[in-house]
C-alpha cells in the first residue's frame, strides 16, 4: 500500500506540473470563402513522406476558394500519414489581394500512444470473450477504466476490472500505472492435468496486479518500458492462502510504417519482453520469462500480406498465468489450446502467414508449445476468414482446419477488436 500511495502522489504532482492544451487540433481561422488559396505547402522533410495522392490533393486546393472544412480534412490526412502528434494549418496573406497562403506545420509524435480497446470473440471450443475499455483526458493525464471476461489469452478465464493512468513528462517520457482485479475459472482439462503434475504451481481463485512503470521514447521508432508487477494470488490447494508474484518488467518495442500511397504501404512491429520475479521484491515465486514477437505487413491496393512470428522461454517456478499458450483466436487457429496442452508450456514458438484480397483472407499457422526436457510437437493449421477492417483489427469470421492424422474437424472463430 505504501508503494501504491507514493505512486498516486507522484502521478498527481506530475499532472499538476504539466499541461497540454489543444493537442491534435487544427485551429479554425476566421477566414471566409471569398479568399482564394494562393499556395499550399509543408516542410520539405514532411513532403517527402507524404503519399503521391495526398500531394496531388493538396495542389488541387490552389486556385480554389478557401474552405475551412477541406483544409481541416487535409490536415488530418497529413497527421495520419506522418503519424504526427498534431498538424496546424497556418494562414498568411498572399501576394495577390484576396488570396491566402496555407502552410501545414507538424509536431512529431514523441511517444507511441495506447489505443482504447474493445474486444469481443467467440471460439467454438473455448467459449466467449468480451472486454471494454474507456479512456478520458484529465488535463495531460490519460485515465482508463475497463471490464473484461477473457477465456482466450491464458489457461484460465479471468474476469474483473482494469484501471490505469498515463502521465506525460515532457515529450519523451511517460509515467504509467495500471491495476487489475480478476476472479479465475478453470477448465476441467487443466484441473485433471494439474493433478498429475507436482512441479507446476497450482490454481488460484483471484489475482490482483499493481503495475507502476515508465515508458521512454529512446529513438524515433523505439520505445522502452520498465517497471514492476506486484501480483497477489489467492491459492486454493493445498490450502487457501495468499501468494505474491512480484517481478521486474522490461519491454523494448520497435514500430515503423512506410506509407507509399493511400492504398499501399508497409508496417513493421517487433518487441522483446522480460519478466523476472525475485525474492528481493518479496516474491514467493522466482522465475524469468522472455518473449519476442514480430509482425510485418505489406499492403497494395486491395491486397495485403501479413507475417507473424513469436517465441518465448521461461525458467523457474512461475504461476500458471505466465505459461505460454497456443490454440486460441489468434494463434494456431483451428486448434483448441486445451487439446494442445491443458497446462501450457515453458517454451513456445509460433509463425503465421496471411493473404487478404478485399474481405477474403487465407492463412497458414504453425507452432509448438512444450516444457523443458520434453520433445516439441509441431502443429499446423490453415483456414479462411471474412474480414471487415484490417487483418489485425476489425471484425473477422474464421474457419480453421487443424492438420492431424485420421480426421479433420473444422473450428469456428468470430473476433472483433476496435
Amino acid at each position: 500500500m505504501k508503494v501504491f500511495t507514493l505512486f498516486l502522489l507522484l502521478i498527481c504532482a506530475t499532472g499538476a506540473l504539466f499541461a497540454d492544451s489543444g493537442r491534435n487540433a487544427i485551429p479554425s481561422d476566421n477566414v471566409n470563402s471569398r479568399y482564394t488559396v494562393e499556395s499550399v505547402s509543408v516542410t520539405k522533410k514532411d513532403r517527402e513522406k507524404l503519399s503521391k495522392q495526398l500531394r496531388v490533393d493538396m495542389e488541387k486546393l490552389v486556385g480554389e476558394k478557401f474552405e475551412q472544412n477541406i483544409v481541416d480534412n487535409v490536415g488530418r490526412r497529413i497527421r495520419k500519414e506522418l503519424r504526427a502528434a498534431s498538424v496546424m494549418a497556418k494562414l498568411s496573406r498572399g501576394n495577390t489581394p484576396e488570396h491566402v497562403k496555407v502552410e501545414f506545420e507538424s509536431q512529431p509524435r514523441k511517444m507511441e500512444e495506447d489505443a482504447d480497446v474493445t474486444k469481443f470473440s467467440y471460439h467454438s471450443q473455448q467459449g466467449w470473450t468480451g472486454g471494454v475499455e474507456l479512456g478520458l483526458d484529465a488535463g495531460p493525464v490519460r485515465v482508463k477504466v475497463g471490464m473484461q471476461s477473457d477465456s482466450n489469452e491464458l489457461l484460465e478465464r479471468y474476469a474483473g476490472i482494469t484501471a490505469g493512468a498515463v502521465v506525460p513528462v515532457g515529450e519523451r517520457l511517460q509515467i504509467r500505472f495500471s491495476f487489475d482485479n480478476f476472479h479465475e475459472q478453470w477448465n476441467q482439462a487443466t484441473l485433471e492435468a494439474l493433478s498429475r503434475k507436482n512441479d507446476i504451481s497450482g490454481i488460484y481463485r483471484t489475482r490482483t496486479n499493481f503495475e507502476p512503470s515508465i515508458r521512454i521514447a529512446a529513438l524515433r521508432n523505439l520505445t522502452l518500458t520498465a517497471g514492476f508487477s506486484f501480483q497477489e494470488l489467492q491459492t486454493q490447494f493445498p490450502a487457501a492462502r495468499t501468494e505474491g508474484s512480484h517481478a521486474v518488467i522490461t519491454t523494448l518495442r520497435y514500430h515503423r510504417q512506410w506509407v507509399d500511397s493511400d492504398t499501399s504501404g508497409q508496417e513493421l512491429d517487433a518487441g522483446y519482453s522480460l519478466r523476472a520475479a525475485t525474492n528481493i521484491l518479496g516474491s514467493d515465486s522466482v522465475y524469468s520469462r522472455q518473449a519476442v514477437n514480430a509482425l510485418y505487413s505489406r499492403k497494395f491496393k486491395h491486397q495485403e500480406v501479413l507475417v507473424r512470428f513469436g517465441a518465448g522461454s521461461m525458467d523457474g517456478r512461475a504461476p500458471l498465468y505466465e505459461r505460454f499458450v497456443l490454440g486460441n483466436t489468434r494463434t494456431l487457429r483451428g486448434w483448441n489450446k486445451f487439446e494442445i496442452d491443458p497446462l501450457g508450456g515453458s517454451r513456445m514458438i509460433y509463425g503465421s502467414t496471411s493473404y487478404r484480397y478485399k474481405v477474403f483472407e487465407l492463412f497458414y499457422d504453425t507452432g509448438s508449445v512444450w516444457d523443458r526436457k520434453e520433445n516439441a510437437i509441431v502443429r499446423n493449421s490453415a483456414g479462411c476468414s471474412l474480414l471487415f477492417g484490417s487483418l489485425r483489427d476489425g471484425l473477422a469470421f474464421t474457419v480453421g482446419f487443424p492438420f492431424r492424422d485420421g480426421h479433420i474437424t473444422p473450428l469456428f472463430i468470430m473476433s472483433a477488436n476496435f
